[in-house]
């Protein structure tokens, strides 16, 4: 990166900071990935994906939401790479994606809930 001279200097070295800045492109992934944040319901969908393999149907009613609906937040976190698909005969099952980012994702969520993951015996604990 050139070395940019700014109209005021207070000492600090931000040349050295820019130099690990990301690119422009970098920041507009983690924007549109922040998108998907934007939304209670779709938050709720992706973390009960990241523990449970569900079809649209168990979702809508998990959600008390018509399968339009949760379809449309389906196609918005498959289209984020935060969710994966596998077909079994007329059905399709959705999870989490096995990615960094789902996973930190997912633990943001538990954090900021304030929440942490059922385990197999249903009580509170296992983290994905």
């Amino acid at each position: 990166m050139p070395e940019k001279k700014l109209p005021h200097d207070h000492g600090q070295n931000e040349e050295q900071g820019l130099s690990h800045m990301p690119s422009a492109a970098g920041f507009q992934a983690a924007a549109e990935l922040f998108k998907q944040l934007g939304d209670g319901s779709r938050i709720r969908i992706f973390w009960l994906l990241c523990h449970y393999e569900e079809c649209v149907v168990n979702l809508s009613g998990l959600m008390e939401m018509s399968s339009p609906a949760v379809s449309h937040h389906l196609k918005q976190l498959r289209a984020a790479g935060l969710i994966v698909s596998r077909r079994e005969g007329k059905e399709v099952y959705y999870r989490a994606a096995d990615t960094t980012t789902a996973r930190l994702l997912h633990r943001m969520i538990e954090q900021l809930a304030e929440t942490a993951c059922p385990d197999e015996t249903g009580g509170a604990g296992a983290r994905r």
